[in-house]
């Protein structure tokens, strides 16, 4: 059981670009720069899906950004 619930928490690069509707070549960009947070594991990159999901929260544009 313990197995099953590590698969689900990391994700391949083609599970990732298919939750973000982005290619994998984008996806790769990000994580070669360091933008994303990914882990490399075996020659392979592999995402926590929370960790991503609250990474994605943080690049919205603030709402009060241009507000004075």
């Amino acid at each position: 059981m313990k197995a099953a619930k590590t698969a689900e928490k990391w994700w391949t690069i083609d599970q990732i670009a298919d939750y973000l509707q982005v290619s994998k070549e984008k996806i790769y960009k990000h994580c070669q720069r360091g933008k994303m947070p990914a882990s490399k594991f075996g020659g392979q990159w592999r995402f926590d899906k929370k960790e991503v999901d609250a990474w994605l929260r943080k690049q919205r544009p603030s709402m009060n950004k241009n507000k004075k």
